[in-house]
């Protein structure tokens, strides 16, 4: 008599979170960032001060020169156009699109990566709140230009006072680049392609983007990292289950090899 043992069940898919509470989640997670960017304003002389810490603080740590990359994308007009663009444009819908592919394909991933950036940001808000920086655009120390003002396109106000829509002397730390690396993180995290480690272009250039146009330091990239970081750590990444593992491969389900064995 021949004995099979039955085929192990695959693990069940995690299901999405209803659509409607997560769309109010983030709408109003992103509403009161927004609204308590605009506690900070108008700390212009204190914004001034903690810039010119930053400046002096790498010096100190003898980080690389803001200007150095200013100056290649000043190489032609072009050039800095498009970082201007990228800067003013890819910030937001980049990281929506990531929430949304998490969401439909990776909904376990999709939780995880929403905690993390929900956590990163609130850390942002309280550090925007606690060190209102001027960004080295604004710095005479620096010699640096405008890019934005002198060439377009910009999303900031050339009289910060009168800036309505975002706080100008929110620089530290910089979620351009904190959000840009949990997409490539996330990505990373989620897929199985040999090339997935190129994600990490996307912070990469936003961080030469952030950097060139005179919008960020150094520091404010490497805060929000070091937030990102701490927060991965408490945040874990969620393991994938039997069945995500073949949906990523593109595999259907087959059955176990069965043990056979005789018997008399």
């Amino acid at each position: 008599m021949e004995c099979r043992t039955a085929p192990p069940e695959p693990a069940a898919a995690t299901p999405r979170p209803p659509l409607v509470r997560e769309l109010l989640l983030v709408a109003g997670l992103f509403l009161l960032y927004m609204f308590g960017r605009t506690l900070t304003s108008g700390h212009t002389a204190e914004a001034f001060r903690d810039a010119d810490r930053v400046w002096e603080w790498e010096r100190a740590l003898r980080l690389p020169g803001e200007g150095a990359v200013q100056s290649a994308l000043l190489h032609g007009d072009t050039l800095v156009h498009l970082a201007n663009v990228y800067y003013a444009t890819v910030h937001f819908p980049a990281t929506a699109a990531f929430l949304v592919w998490l969401y439909l394909r990776r909904p376990a991933h999709y939780v995880w990566a929403r905690r993390a950036l929900a956590a990163v940001t609130a850390a942002a808000l309280l550090l925007h709140l606690a060190f209102p920086l001027a960004p080295p655009r604004m710095l005479e120390a620096a010699g640096l230009v405008d890019t934005g003002q002198v060439y377009g396109p910009t999303v900031y106000s050339a009289v910060p006072a009168t800036d309505s829509l975002a706080n100008q002397f929110a620089a530290m730390p910089s979620l351009h680049f904190g959000w840009a690396l949990m997409v490539a993180v996330g990505l990373i995290a989620a897929t199985r392609s040999r090339w997935r480690v190129l994600w990490l272009l996307h912070p990469l250039v936003t961080l030469l983007v952030i950097v060139g146009t005179a919008n960020h330091y150094w520091l404010d990239a490497l805060v929000a990292g070091g937030l990102l970081g701490i927060a991965l750590a408490v945040i874990r990444v969620p393991r994938r289950t039997a069945t995500t593992a073949r949906r990523q491969v593109g595999l259907t389900p087959v059955e176990e090899p069965a043990l056979v064995g005789a018997g008399r």
